[in-house]
C-alpha cells in the first residue's frame, strides 16, 4: 500500500477548513516513493521463505527421515554416537526422534561458527547410525536452505547493516497502511472493497490499489508489529517494554540451587549443595520423567552445562494448539523439580508466541502459509501499482521520462493547532521507540526542505 496517495487528486478544500488530509497525502507520497523498495524486497524475500519448511523436508530427506522400525537403541547410545562424530564440540541439546520415521537431532556448539549457528548430528534412533551432520540456525533448527532464506529475508546476507532494510520496511509498513486506509476510506466512493470496472487510466490503477490494500491491511499491520520484535533497534525497545509490563516468556530455572529446598525433601541424600552430582540420571531417564509429566513429543533436552545445573526439557511444538511446556529435572535422581505449562503463561506472552509463529507460517501449517503467500503477492502488487500511478501522473504524458510531482508543500498549515501538537508529540514518541522510523522521517523533512530551497534559488 505504498504510493496510493501520490496519484490521488487533492480535493479543493474550503479556505478556512482545517484538515489532516493534505499532510497525509504528502507523507504517504514520500513514504511510498522512498520506502516502497524496502517493502517490496521484504515481500519478495518473505514469499521465498514461506514454503522453506517443506523444501527442507525434501532436500534433507536422508538426514531427517529413516525407515520405521519397532526397535530402537537407548537415547544415551544415540548421543554417544553423535559425540564420536564431533569430538571437538560441546553438547548443547538433544531432540529425540518424535516418530519412528524421524531421526534424533543431537546439537553441538562448535568453535568458529557464526552466532546462533550450531552443528547438528542426525542419528537413526533404531540402530544408532549417523545419517549426517549439518549446520543449523536458531531455536527453530533451520537447516542450511531455510537458514539461507531466513538470512535473505532478515538482512540480505549483509549482516547487521543489511538488517536496516527489513527494520525500515517493518517500521514504515504500518504507517503507509494506516495512512492509505484513511485516504481511501475518507473520500466518498461507491466502491471501496472492489475495483471499479468503469474506471480508466490512473483512476483504474487507484481503484485496484485501494481495494487490494483494504483487503490485506489487517495482515500487514500484524506483520509490521511482529516483524519489529526481531529488528535490531526497535526490537530492543520491544524487549524492554515486555520486561516492564511483565510480558516476558516464563521458563524453568536451570540452576539446581533454586530447586534445593525441593530436592532436599524429595531426593534425600542426593540434594544439591553446589557440587556436581555423584551420578547422572542420563538422557533416557530424564526423558521418561518428563513424559510422565505430560511433556509429549517433540521435545528438546538441554543437559547441565556446569556444576549445580539441572536438565531442562522443553516442548517444541509450534503449530496450533501450541505446546511449549517445560520441566526442570534433577540430574542425580531424574526427579522432576519444576514444570511450567504453556496454559499458565501470561496472556501477552502467549500472544507474542502465537504472533511470531504465525509470522513465520508455522502456527496453522499450510493454511497459514497460503495466507502469507497471498499477502506477499498483494504487497508486491500494491507497490508496483503505486509506482505505476506515479508514472501515470507525470506532467507530460508523451515524455519518455518524468514522474508525478509531490503534493504541494505547506500541508501542515491546514492541520488544526491541537492536531499539530498531538502529531508532534506522537512523532517524537514513535521516533524514540522506532529509531529508524524517526531517523528516516527527519531525513524526509530535510530532503523536502532542500528541494524547496533549490526551487527558490532557481526562481
Amino acid at each position: 500500500m505504498s504510493t496510493e496517495a501520490e496519484i490521488e487528486s487533492p480535493r479543493a478544500e474550503p479556505p478556512n477548513r482545517r484538515t489532516l488530509r493534505p499532510l497525509l497525502l504528502r507523507l504517504h507520497f514520500y513514504a511510498g516513493i522512498l520506502v516502497g523498495p524496502f517493502i517490496l524486497v521484504a515481500a519478495l524475500t518473505g514469499l521465498l521463505y514461506i514454503f522453506a519448511p517443506q523444501l527442507e523436508q525434501a532436500v534433507y530427506d536422508h538426514e531427517l527421515h529413516v525407515p520405521a522400525s519397532p526397535v530402537s537403541v537407548p537415547l544415551a547410545q544415540q548421543v554417544a554416537a553423535a559425540k564420536a562424530e564431533l569430538p571437538g564440540s560441546t553438547l548443547a541439546s538433544v531432540r529425540p526422534s518424535p516418530s519412528p520415521t524421524d531421526t534424533t537431532q543431537v546439537i553441538f556448539d562448535t568453535p568458529g561458527l557464526a552466532e546462533s549457528y550450531r552443528h547438528t548430528v542426525f542419528v537413526n534412533p533404531h540402530d544408532g547410525e549417523v545419517r549426517g551432520v549439518l549446520e543449523t540456525y536458531g531455536s527453530g533448527q533451520a537447516l542450511p536452505l531455510r537458514a539461507w532464506l531466513d538470512q535473505l529475508h532478515r538482512g540480505l546476507h549483509l549482516g547487521d547493516a543489511g538488517r536496516i532494510y527489513s527494520e525500515l520496511a517493518a517500521s514504515w509498513l504500518w504507517v503507509v497502511v494506516l495512512g492509505g486506509l484513511v485516504l481511501w476510506w475518507g473520500r466518498r466512493r461507491r466502491r471501496r472493497l472492489v475495483p471499479g470496472r468503469a474506471a480508466k487510466g490512473r483512476q483504474r490503477t487507484l481503484s485496484w490499489h485501494g481495494a487490494t490494500g483494504t483487503w490485506v491491511a489487517l495482515v500487514l499491520l500484524f506483520l509490521s508489529a511482529t516483524g519489529l520484535t526481531w529488528s535490531q533497534f526497535a526490537g530492543e525497545n520491544v524487549g524492554k517494554l515486555r520486561e516492564a509490563l511483565s510480558w516476558e516468556t516464563p521458563s524453568v530455572s536451570a540452576s539446581a540451587g533454586e530447586h534445593a529446598e525441593h530436592a532436599e525433601h524429595g531426593a534425600g541424600s542426593h540434594a544439591h549443595d553446589g557440587a556436581a552430582p555423584v551420578t547422572d540420571a542420563g538422557f533416557d531417564r530424564v526423558l521418561a520423567s518428563a513424559r510422565n509429566e505430560g511433556l509429549g513429543d517433540p521435545v528438546e533436552i538441554r543437559p547441565p552445562s556446569a556444576d549445580g545445573e539441572v536438565y531442562v526439557v522443553q516442548r517444541t511444538e509450534r503449530s496450533w494448539p501450541s505446546a511449549q511446556d517445560a520441566a526442570a529435572v534433577d540430574p542425580a535422581t531424574g526427579e522432576v523439580l519444576e514444570v511450567v505449562r504453556f496454559e499458565d503463561w501470561p496472556l501477552m506472552a502467549k500472544f507474542a508466541r502465537w504472533g511470531i509463529d504465525a509470522h513465520m507460517g508455522l502456527l496453522f501449517g499450510l493454511p497459514n502459509q497460503l495466507v502469507l503467500a497471498v499477502v506477499c503477492v498483494a504487497v508486491i502488487t500494491l507497490v508496483v501499482l503505486g509506482y505505476r500511478m506515479w508514472w501515470q501522473r507525470r506532467p507530460t504524458r508523451d515524455a519518455a521520462f518524468g514522474v508525478g510531482r509531490p503534493f504541494p508543500r505547506g500541508a501542515w498549515r491546514q492541520v488544526p493547532p491541537w492536531g499539530l501538537v498531538l502529531l508532534g508529540a506522537a512523532a517524537v514518541a514513535i521516533g524514540w521507540f522506532l529509531p529508524l522510523l524517526g531517523v528516516s522521517l527527519v531525513a524526509f523533512l530535510v530532503l523536502d526542505a532542500l528541494l524547496a530551497w533549490r526551487r527558490r534559488v532557481r526562481a
